[in-house]
């Protein structure tokens, strides 16, 4: 049996695992202005917060670590593996939630949940390499992207649903069931890589590997001529540094908004549940249009005959000129309607630049070490995230949110002077030596 256009089929079963991942991180953020006051009745606003805060830094710190790990994980056992073990262990962290008493065995199912769903991201920066040419990559990280998006949209709206028919408890094991099923279409799919698939046709395999650096027929090639160096040789490039600063500066304003909607919107207008059903969704929006936007946006200027280096550059930057002014908006919106969409206006510009930024490693590096830089970068993607989540309890005391939007301004700023001056130049790197 052949396929055609099978690199896209692949793609979007990464797109839809996505969209599970949010879901299943997204519940505790949803849930929890109500949940919380239910297990810690005795605590006030600002004291749920810290609650919040503290497991949703023992998340961030456990996504830390498992970035670094998965990416290597995943250059060691392949894609196809590599998922099968990442969502595998982050539904069964999901689902044993439902059991969880307190602060410590909050902290405990959330550390499982965030080490095992860190493998995503490396794992499909990884298949991005492997079944895409250079051309399509950003495009295809997009594809990938938008399914954070969607899984903002849904979750919140879902869970928030949910919890008008069924406990808290029960929502978290509906929810970890449903990545087991996702299980069963990708071990049928995702059978080898693409130079080794049974079910590509001939000519998409020829359109992938000639699109990529330094490819034959049997691999072989590829391998000797790709850039692949040790991990310390990988530190001491200013290239990758361009990609981790801007990776660990960029990250932190996603997660102030996956983490913090719920409670800034509850505690800023009084919002009950309803009220986040019908409204708490558009900030993704937002998110899965820049996503698209940035993608295609890619493809379209490498197309008309940019370089990857012109392209990659250009994207970067005005998704945080998007950014930037946004976020000092957002200081002091008005209403909770503009807060909303002046968030949606952040993430889009969030998922223009993201798109491009993740898409570097592959760009630069040979495909056995893209996994690695990947995971490298989203470890310390993820200790900057868990700084500012630690903080914003703290900088929001008395609901007032001002401090933290103009932090997420200085980061936007900091992104684009980390590309543009510690990449000089986006391609394939060379060794040293």
């Amino acid at each position: 049996m052949k396929m055609k256009n099978l690199r896209w089929w692949v793609i979007a079963l990464i797109a839809l695992a996505t969209v599970i991942n949010y879901i299943d991180r997204q519940a505790l953020s949803v849930l929890w202005p109500y949940m919380g006051s239910e297990i810690y009745p005795e605590k006030n606003a600002d004291q749920l917060k810290q609650v919040l805060g503290t497991v949703s830094v023992v998340f961030l710190f456990s996504y830390a670590i498992g970035q670094a790990v998965f990416g290597k994980i995943f250059d060691w056992i392949g894609t196809r593996l590599g998922f099968v073990l990442s969502i595998g262990v982050w539904s069964l962290a999901t689902a044993l939630h439902a059991f969880a008493q307190g602060i410590l065995t909050f902290s405990i199912f959330r550390a499982l949940l965030g080490m095992s769903e860190a493998g995503n991201w490396p794992g499909a920066a990884k298949a991005n390499a492997e079944w895409f040419p250079s051309k399509e990559r950003a495009l295809a990280q997009g594809i990938f992207n938008s399914g954070a998006a969607i899984g903002g949209i849904i979750s919140v709206p879902l869970i928030a649903y949910l919890a008008l028919f069924f406990s808290w408890k029960i929502i978290f094991v509906l929810i970890g069931l449903v990545g087991l099923l996702w299980l069963i279409p990708w071990l049928v799919l995702v059978k080898a890589p693409p130079i080794k698939h049974p079910w590509i046709t001939d000519e998409e395999r020829e359109y992938i590997l000639s699109g990529q650096k330094a490819v034959s027929a049997d691999g072989s090639e590829e391998k000797a001529n790709e850039y692949v160096p040790t991990y310390g040789e990988m530190l001491r490039r200013k290239e990758s540094w361009g990609v981790i600063i801007a990776t660990a500066a960029i990250d932190p304003i996603w997660w102030l908004f996956i983490v913090w909607i719920p409670t800034y919107l509850v505690e800023v207008y009084n919002m009950d549940v309803k009220g986040l059903a019908i409204i708490g969704w558009v900030p993704y929006v937002g998110a899965m249009f820049g996503a698209w936007f940035g993608g295609l946006l890619s493809q379209n200027r490498i197309k008309a005959g940019w370089s990857v280096n012109k392209t990659r550059k250009a994207v970067i930057v005005l998704g945080c000129l998007i950014m930037l002014p946004s976020l000092l908006l957002l200081s002091n919106p008005g209403s909770a309607n503009s807060a909303v969409l002046i968030m949606a206006a952040i993430l889009f510009g969030f998922q223009t630049s993201i798109g491009s930024i993740q898409t570097l490693p592959s760009d630069m590096l040979g495909k056995d070490s893209v996994g690695s830089l990947a995971g490298f970068a989203g470890m310390a993607a993820k200790f900057s995230a868990a700084g500012l989540t630690a903080t914003v309890p703290f900088l929001t005391a008395g609901a007032n949110y001002h401090n933290v939007f103009i932090l997420g301004a200085a980061l936007a700023t900091i992104v684009m002077l980390s590309i543009l001056f510690l990449c000089p130049k986006i391609e394939p790197l060379k060794s040293n030596k």
